[in-house]
């Protein structure tokens, strides 16, 4: 089955594949700190910027994909990322992150909620987990409002900043999902 390119449209976002003309933006995004703090990665310099959107590329050309990481658009306009991470049997972690210039419109909700029903629904995923910081809040909400279970705390999960941090995790299951 092959999924390239991809373009799913939600409510209030599209998802698609990267290009090399995104490099400005990937950087707006995971090169800003206010961003980043709540991400498993620091802050990206301007390369290492470039660097991740050559490999977001190149892995996915990859057959079978190994990941579905995908732009989120607003308005022609990339404001985020949304990825899939497939690993396990029929199983993905999620990851997803808005520019702060966007935040607290629903645009998260949208481009995860779209990713997910894809996962479900064309990839024939069972389990979705998500890995979030204790003191991320509005990724928190998010999660829950679509249906995710706290499973638990993964203590030391992730080092960014200098320090380690826990994550919270959260789990949807493919009959559990209703969004």
């Amino acid at each position: 089955m092959t999924f390239h390119p991809l373009h799913l449209t939600g409510a209030t976002v599209t998802l698609r594949e990267f290009t090399a003309d995104d490099s400005k933006a990937v950087h707006g995004l995971v090169g800003d700190t206010r961003v980043t703090d709540y991400l498993s990665f620091d802050a990206k310099s301007p390369e290492q910027s470039g660097a991740m959107l050559a490999g977001i590329l190149d892995r996915a050309r990859h057959e079978p994909r190994t990941e579905i990481y995908l732009a989120v658009d607003a308005d022609d306009t990339l404001i985020g990322f949304a990825r899939l991470g497939l690993s396990g049997v029929k199983a993905a972690k999620l990851g997803y992150a808005i520019h702060v210039d966007h935040w607290g419109r629903g645009h998260a909700t949208d481009a995860v909620r779209t990713l997910i029903r894809f996962g479900f629904d064309e990839l024939g995923l069972h389990r979705i987990t998500a890995a979030i910081g204790p003191n991320n809040p509005a990724s928190i909400a998010v999660v829950e409002k679509l249906g995710f279970t706290k499973e638990g705390r993964l203590r030391d999960h992730v080092h960014t900043n200098g320090a380690w941090r826990d994550s919270i995790l959260y789990s949807v299951l493919v009959d559990e999902w209703t969004t």
